[in-house]
């Protein structure tokens, strides 16, 4: 199938801790229907589709953490079925390296129509999964 043109071909994510990346993302990546596409000594990638995301440790960035509110890579969200799979998600997350982050609004951090899960992993990346019906 030929993608639409102006959608992402690939989003590439340097991690200052391969393994941290490998637990949070890959476990979350395959929930989501991704599959392992390609596996090197420094990186991962995971594709949907004609997307794919790559998470690759940098000797550069081996001791940095990744700052969400500094310029660059805020977060990155993912439809999710429906509310039940993003609760799911959640409550699985903790066990792969996820902090639900905006305990205080959870699930509606982003509006009262809008049922999403915020989550923090290990090494500060964000990921917003967001129900595509809301109940």
């Amino acid at each position: 199938m030929r993608p639409t043109s102006g959608t992402l071909h690939h989003v590439e994510i340097w991690v200052p801790d391969l393994d941290v990346a490998i637990t949070s993302f890959g476990w979350l990546l395959e929930e989501l229907g991704y599959t392992l596409s390609q596996s090197w000594p420094d990186g991962r990638s995971w594709q949907l589709g004609s997307t794919y995301l790559v998470f690759e440790q940098s000797p550069a960035l081996a001791s940095e953490r990744h700052a969400r509110c500094r310029p660059g890579l805020n977060h990155l969200a993912f439809h999710v079925e429906d509310a039940a799979a993003v609760d799911a998600l959640t409550t699985e997350g903790a066990r792969h390296g996820w902090r639900l982050l905006f305990a205080d609004r959870h699930p509606h951090a982003g509006g009262e129509q809008h049922y999403a899960s915020y989550l923090e992993n290990g090494d500060g990346f964000e990921v917003e999964l967001v129900a595509m019906s809301n109940p």
